[in-house]
């Protein structure tokens, strides 16, 4: 029990000068200094992570939000956000426990953005380009109706300026929460890609980890050219619903970016740092010299 009559003495320090407590009190430490490679267990110091795009000494190209992926994909990281339309939020009143309407709160508050996907226009390379990218932080980057929508306005916008589109996928499937409205954005994408195609423009994906479920069935799977990052998972259901579903061990490294370019699903893998130019180099030949100002 504490004597409050006789509290407790004071440090030298805050005795000798008081006002210096103040001065070099507890620094605020963030809590997310420190990020721990998943595949060695090591502490990575978080501005030598960043530097390093995210990706960890093991080669591990870690996750990345959408803001961070536009940063590095675009010329000295600059770059016109275009605007995601508005959709109906939760039509079905959907609740699985939590009311859907409140998980998307939850997750905006989270990833700080209206939901999965981000749109940019800049260079690449030297070439222009509107860009999508899908955000797996915001509820695993699943395809729904805000989604769906974001992708149809990237395509009309890249027709519009009559410039490539490059999409970076990142998704566990279709948004449960949506039941087949989330499913009808399958065919939706595939219309504005065909949209892409009418206008004689290029359509690359870049497929990063992980592309799984109704986005790998849809517009992840229908690029001119198919670029993924090392170790990245791509599949339509995942290594453990195959191996139940079949009974039979799986070959190392199955569905991930490297086994895929082997059996000619993937065209390249290649290294987040190298993405740009590989990208710059890919769009200029595909539009074979064609450019339109921005």
């Amino acid at each position: 029990m504490i004597d409050k009559t006789n509290p407790p003495r004071q440090g030298w320090l805050s005795r000798f000068a008081p006002g210096v407590r103040k001065i070099v009190g507890r620094r605020d430490t963030p809590d997310n200094l420190w990020v721990k490679d998943p595949d060695s267990g090591e502490m990575l110091y978080r501005p030598d992570l960043e530097t390093a795009l995210w990706v960890t000494p093991s080669g591990r190209h870690m996750r990345i939000g959408a803001e961070a992926r536009l940063r590095y994909t675009f010329d000295d990281g600059a770059w016109e956000t275009i605007d995601t339309p508005d959709v109906p939020e939760d039509p079905l009143k959907f609740s699985d426990g939590k009311p859907y309407r409140e998980r998307l709160n939850a997750a905006r508050k989270k990833a700080g953005a209206k939901d999965a996907m981000a749109i940019g226009f800049g260079e690449i390379d030297g070439t222009p380009a509107v860009v999508i990218v899908q955000d797996f932080a915001f509820m695993g980057g699943s395809l729904g109706m805000a989604a769906g929508e974001a992708f149809i306005a990237a395509a009309r916008e890249a027709v519009k300026r009559g410039c490539p589109m490059v999409c970076f996928t990142a998704a566990g499937g279709a948004r449960m929460q949506e039941g087949a409205l989330s499913l009808m954005q399958m065919a939706r994408t595939t219309l504005a890609i065909q949209e892409l195609k009418a206008a004689q423009l290029p359509y690359a994906v870049v497929l990063t980890d992980p592309t799984t479920g109704g986005v790998t069935a849809s517009y992840a799977m229908l690029g001119d050219v198919h670029l993924a990052e090392p170790g990245a998972l791509i599949g339509f259901a995942g290594p453990r619903v195959i191996e139940t579903t079949i009974r039979e061990k799986l070959p190392p490294g199955f569905q991930r970016s490297e086994y895929l370019q082997e059996k000619g699903m993937v065209d390249r893998v290649v290294k987040r740092a190298d993405l740009p130019k590989e990208l710059g180099a890919i769009l200029s030949m595909l539009m074979g010299g064609r450019r339109r100002a921005a």
